[in-house]
């Protein structure tokens, strides 16, 4: 059987597949931990309401005022240096 016979005529999408994530900035963590030291992703998976299924992903925007050590799948590279400048550690899971 010819090759253009055994190509799929329609095309594919890969969106069943894709990766979601969900982004999550550093003023969000601050006013939802303030009075914690350690934030694992079972603590931000139910504060935010998201699956087991999505990825979460750190991003930089606001100010750490208390010294957290957030797990998460991503992080930007200024979420990463505001962590560590407020004393924080930004462990990837």
């Amino acid at each position: 059987m010819p090759l253009f016979r055994r190509i799929a005529k329609r095309g594919f999408s890969n969106a069943a597949f894709a990766d979601t994530i969900k982004v999550i900035n550093l003023d969000q963590l601050d006013e939802q931990f303030a009075n914690v030291q350690e934030v694992t992703l079972d603590e931000l998976r139910s504060a935010f309401s998201l699956s087991r299924k999505v990825k979460v992903k750190i991003l930089g925007r606001g100010q750490l005022t208390s010294k957290l050590t957030v797990q998460a799948h991503a992080f930007s590279a200024s979420a990463e240096e505001a962590i560590g400048k407020s004393g924080g550690t930004a462990v990837r899971a």
